[in-house]
């Protein structure tokens, strides 16, 4: 079951809910608390779902009552092998528990885990054991439901479960509304990875958010590319907000579909259908014709796959510099900092041909830092952004320096971030479970996807001569003063002069 955060009900292990006893905690979301649990005559495993009704407003109840009986009657009338059941709802009774008592408790198929499980652990760029199959899984519930007569409302890797046995279930039926005719409406909720751009324009009333089948194709396609891709979005950005916001350029025909190159030809092709940018153009492709399309594709989720050798020699070149800058002579600080390129040694340390853009190996750019950089840029799906403009951009920034502070403008770390920019675009690069503008990969990578964008949005605009020096300057200003300018303000030039230097020197 998906692991989702927020808090747990305190229900001890061993707590009966009428024929089910619980026997640990799942996890937590905004919906409610998921325990594992058992059959008391049996011992078949179930997860309970417990829905809090201590802290709602009499209105909230009502809703909270509808969409629960929407849940159970969705399961009873569309059985399908690709969607998890719920068996039976209870209304637990238990006046000495007062966060317990009232609460309503749904008893459902227990699974091994959530996709979402397996996207956390699977490496970026890298597609999910199995993705084609699991993708399968996914068509073939939806277009059950499709037929059926029910939108789903909210596919997302949390909300599909997989069994030990490989099977795959669409899951948390909150959300999933009955058609009256070609549309439904559903309350002004979704996650917005995988909302379509077209709701944000819906009009809102008594009844709720138009919604269609193409609201799920469109989700399809954003997770078809997540599970190719081992969790990248489609869309960039470092929130989930960030991400609609580019969804609704695309949309708008101001920004095009970047799909990621890894991905296969026919996969691509039918990614970039399912997120056609408008109900319109994305309803000839409804659940039963991607179904039908996956089908020839089950290999081809891993052979066939296009390689992008820049991406790859780059990296693999940077894992290379990054030993060789410990082997040099004369280097006897291994942090590879503060090297003199003007000295003949430095000059004729290396003659091994790099890639276009990677970190050359007798630069002064840090070893440590060096897997850091080359991932930030390898993320980036704008072939301008290489590691070597984001080792130049850090240098101009910091000349290196991870404690470097210029408190009178509120600028810190290796990247110099203003603490409130880096909160929207935090990325985790240490893989410790925070996001420090201190860290120096935390800092780097989130450079990485901020850049990335200013790309994006530069392109958008038609300003795509010397990207580099346009995404320095808006890096040091901000999107808008350089697409309001039409360029690099005069002011900025000296700025932007000194990592057109450092670019100049690492790329040789």
């Amino acid at each position: 079951m998906s692991r989702t955060s927020g808090p747990l009900l305190d229900v001890p292990v061993g707590y009966r809910i009428e024929d089910w006893e619980l026997t640990g905690p799942i996890g937590a979301g905004g919906w409610g608390s998921v325990y594992a649990a058992r059959a008391v005559a049996d011992g078949t495993p179930v997860a309970v779902k417990l829905l809090r009704t201590d802290v709602l407003a009499p209105g909230q109840r009502a809703s909270l009552d509808e969409l629960v009986r929407q849940e159970v009657r969705f399961s009873q009338e569309a059985d399908h092998p690709n969607l998890v059941r719920t068996h039976a709802v209870c209304t637990v009774s238990d006046p000495d528990r007062p966060e317990l008592d009232g609460a309503i408790a749904l008893v459902m198929d227990r699974a091994e885990r959530s996709l979402q499980d397996l996207l956390d652990a699977t490496e970026p760029g890298e597609p999910v054991p199995n993705a084609a199959r699991v993708l399968r899984g996914v068509a073939a519930g939806l277009m059950h439901m499709h037929a059926a007569g029910w939108v789903h409302g909210d596919l997302k890797p949390a909300n599909i479960l997989l069994t030990a046995h490989g099977d795959v279930w669409l899951a948390d039926f909150g959300l999933t509304v009955e058609l009256e005719g070609t549309h439904a409406h559903m309350p002004p909720l979704g996650t917005l990875d995988h909302l379509p751009p077209e709701w944000w324009s819906q009009r809102t009333d008594a009844r709720g958010t138009v919604v269609r089948p193409t609201a799920d194709i469109w989700a399809f396609g954003v997770l078809a590319h997540q599970l190719l891709t081992g969790g990248l979005h489609p869309f960039m950005g470092a929130t989930a907000r960030a991400r609609a916001l580019a969804a609704q350029s695309y949309a708008r025909g101001t920004a095009p579909l970047r799909l990621d190159d890894r991905i296969p030809e026919a996969w691509r092709e039918l990614i970039t259908d399912c997120l056609a940018p408008d109900h319109n153009s994305r309803a000839p492709h409804d659940a039963a014709a991607v179904a039908a399309r996956i089908r020839p594709l089950s290999n081809d989720a891993r052979r066939g796959r296009r390689v992008v050798l820049p991406a790859v020699v780059a990296a693999l070149m940077a894992v290379c510099a990054a030993v060789a800058a410990t082997l040099l002579p004369g280097d006897d600080d291994n942090t590879g900092s503060q090297r003199d390129r003007s000295s003949p040694s430095a000059a004729s340390s290396s003659s091994v041909p790099v890639a276009a853009g990677a970190i050359p190996a007798d630069s002064d750019i840090p070893t440590a830092l060096r897997e850091p950089i080359t991932r930030a840029a390898n993320r980036c799906t704008e072939e301008e952004i290489t590691p070597v403009v984001i080792a130049a951009l850090l240098k101009a920034e910091s000349g290196f320096d991870a404690d470097a502070a210029r408190p009178e403008t509120d600028e810190y770390g290796i990247a110099m971030w203003t603490p409130s920019v880096f909160r929207a675009w935090a990325v985790d690069g240490d893989s410790d479970g925070d996001k420090d503008y201190m860290s120096p990969p935390d800092a780097i990578v989130s450079m990485g996807g901020y850049v990335c964008w200013l790309g994006q949005r530069f392109k958008q605009e038609g300003l795509k001569k010397d990207l580099p020096a346009l995404v320095a300057a808006g890096y040091r200003t901000s999107d808008r003063t350089i697409i309001e300018t039409g360029g690099v303000p005069e002011r900025i030039l000296p700025h932007v002069e000194k990592v057109r230097g450092y670019l100049a020197e690492y790329s040789g």
